[in-house]
């Protein structure tokens, strides 16, 4: 596993807690699994997706009844990110406040981390 012994990889604001615990109950998930893939105008993007067994190589992260896993490959590109759910006027989602990215698409839908090549 990545990261610093004794501190989580991630973590949730009680607003991402409750909706990702909200989640997994009416999807009958045992976690949310979060990645990152290639693509988007800067170059990776998140992924979310609920998961049904957990990977022994996912760092895994519990609070308040929610479960998030991190993918083994996005473990460092995630390390230090605040997860939060915001609810306004116009949209719901869940925001990450990640330490990591060095530039950000206009639209706020994929991500240029710190130190990596460009695409």
């Amino acid at each position: 596993m990545f990261g610093i012994p004794g501190k989580q990889a991630v973590s949730l604001t009680p607003s991402a807690a409750k909706q990702i615990a909200r989640l997994m109950e009416k999807q009958g998930a045992s976690g949310l699994r979060i990645g990152i893939k290639k693509g988007g105008c800067a170059g990776m993007e998140y992924t979310m997706d609920y998961v049904s067994d957990v990977n022994p190589l996912d760092e895994a992260v519990e609070q308040d009844g929610a479960r998030v896993l991190i993918a083994p490959m996005a473990q460092m590109f995630l390390f230090g990110t605040e997860i939060d759910y915001q609810v306004s006027a116009l949209e719901a989602g869940f925001k990450f406040n990640n330490p990591n990215v060095a530039e950000a698409c206009g639209c706020g839908e994929s991500i240029k981390f710190k130190d990596q090549p460009t695409p």
